[in-house]
């Protein structure tokens, strides 16, 4: 059998079940690894060794009783920090909101609990999770393995650090303008952005304007679709509902997608000035070239609206910072970056907020009706390699931060504003500056077509695998 750390969240729970190995063997060796490498990429705000040791005797007592329809039995799965965790301290990446320790379990920790995975942590998050890095001030900077001068991505940062320096199979995630999709790109990993409606923020979070949406990082399709049927839960009073697969997500992996039309865009959309790194061009590129020699057809996909739309999704985000629970007389503490978008919520009108939804729905139509030939969308998950730690932020002009940000994702948030899905794959490699780093190729699909997102992702993972690929800090 391959070391513990090399398995995936499934290989590791079928071991479990066979009996090759246990949930305290595999949580010393996940807590051996997180100590040791943790630091390195930034991954954890709190390690949670008893919290997950206690959960690890359940699962064993679960495995005597011969209790183990969970599917994933004693895996270890942190938390990102923007969800609470009864009984353990929540930062919301910001130094404003001290140390306060969660009275509940958020609804996916409920789920993740349930489907018996060891919360060993919380991973580490920018405040708020608002930035498309993590360079919180309360922590050091999640950064890849590829290259720990590189920045992991965020919001979901440090997840995806933990789970590309193999010290957990599968991580928590969350995704309001590509915080899933732009660590899995940066760490080499799957990233899928579920759609709307298709896991709930319940039973103690609220939509608001549907952005963001729960999911997890992985390295591999497969367990990025269990993932999905532990999380795709509703919770009564949902606004937001879709109907369930034919039969589970993971099943999806194992069936053939047929021949899809796929939509080939490399031109930005929510900025049409942006210069797209030739190597993110080339990954969509030959990830098309590998699609037609599949079978599938593949054609150019036009842009599916006017920049200019995408200043809807501005005034949301900025009224989402606002919207933060930060105490009363906490301001000063947050970062230059959270205080202008909430400076920039609080002169959005309520007129001028209900006609950004407008402007978001109208644009959601009028994608539809452009990509209405098209099963599948390609794009590059981003417009360069992963960003250098501390190329992004910028303290002294949030202005030109937030302008920085949105010229290195000028694809991801357009899914979050239609609210389909979308999922980042490894499938291709670049040397930068002597060093081979990932690229993220980003497949988009209708509303509710999971299922032909990870039958597509899993057949492309069958023609260029990348699992054998393994980071300096692993």
């Amino acid at each position: 059998m391959p070391e513990i750390h090399e398995l995936t969240a499934l290989e590791l729970a079928a071991a479990i079940r066979a009996g090759q190995t246990s949930p305290t063997e595999v949580l010393d060796v996940t807590l051996e690894r997180a100590e040791r490498l943790g630091p390195q990429v930034g991954a954890f705000v709190t390690l949670t060794p008893e919290f997950a040791r206690q959960q690890a005797v359940a699962a064993e007592q679960a495995l005597a009783d011969q209790r183990v329809d969970t599917p994933l039995l004693g895996v270890p799965c942190p938390v990102k920090d923007l969800n609470p965790v009864a009984g353990v301290p929540i930062r919301w990446g910001s130094a404003a909101m001290g140390e306060e320790v969660a009275p509940v379990d958020d609804g996916v920790v409920m789920l993740l609990r349930d489907a018996g995975t060891l919360m060993i942590g919380k991973t580490n998050t920018p405040e708020f999770g608002l930035p498309a890095y993590t360079e919180p001030d309360i922590m050091a900077p999640a950064r890849t393995p590829w290259d720990t001068r590189r920045s992991a991505g965020g919001s979901s940062g440090g997840a995806a650090a933990a789970v590309a320096a193999g010290i957990v199979p599968v991580a928590h995630g969350s995704d309001g303008g590509g915080s899933i999709r732009i660590p899995a790109s940066a760490c080499g990993l799957v990233g899928l952005k579920p759609s709307r409606g298709r896991v709930s923020p319940g039973p103690y979070q609220v939509d608001g304007p549907g952005l963001a949406v729960n999911g997890a990082l992985t390295r591999d399709v497969r367990d990025t679709a269990v993932m999905l049927d532990i999380l795709a839960h509703h919770w009564p009073g949902d606004l937001f509902v879709l109907p369930g697969p034919r039969t589970t997500f993971l099943d999806a992996c194992e069936r053939e997608p047929g021949r899809l039309r796929v939509g080939i865009l490399t031109t930005p959309v929510i900025d049409a000035n942006v210069t797209v790194d030739p190597a993110c061009i080339e990954a969509a590129e030959a990830t098309a070239t590998l699609l037609h020699e599949l079978g599938h057809h593949v054609e150019r996909a036009p842009v599916p609206f006017p920049p200019e739309r995408w200043a809807s999704f501005e005034a949301l985000w900025s009224v989402m910072a606002l919207m933060a629970p930060v105490p009363p007389g906490s301001e000063e503490l947050l970062v230059p970056l959270t205080r202008w978008l909430r400076e920039q919520g609080r002169s959005v009108l309520g007129v001028e907020y209900a006609q950004a939804v407008g402007h978001v729905q109208q644009a959601t139509r009028e994608a539809a009706a452009t990509w209405a030939a098209y099963d599948v969308i390609v794009t590059p998950t981003l417009a360069r390699p992963p960003a250098m730690v501390g190329s992004l932020r910028d303290d002294d002009d949030p202005v030109a931060d937030f302008a920085a940000q949105v010229a290195y994702t000028p694809w991801t948030s357009v899914w979050n504003l239609t609210g389909w899905p979308a999922v980042s794959l490894p499938l291709h490699w670049s040397v930068v500056d002597g060093v081979t780093l990932p690229i993220g190729v980003m497949l988009g699909g209708r509303l509710g077509d999971e299922e032909t997102l990870l039958s597509l992702a899993a057949q492309l993972e069958t023609a260029r695998p990348w699992r054998d690929r393994r980071p300096p800090v692993w």
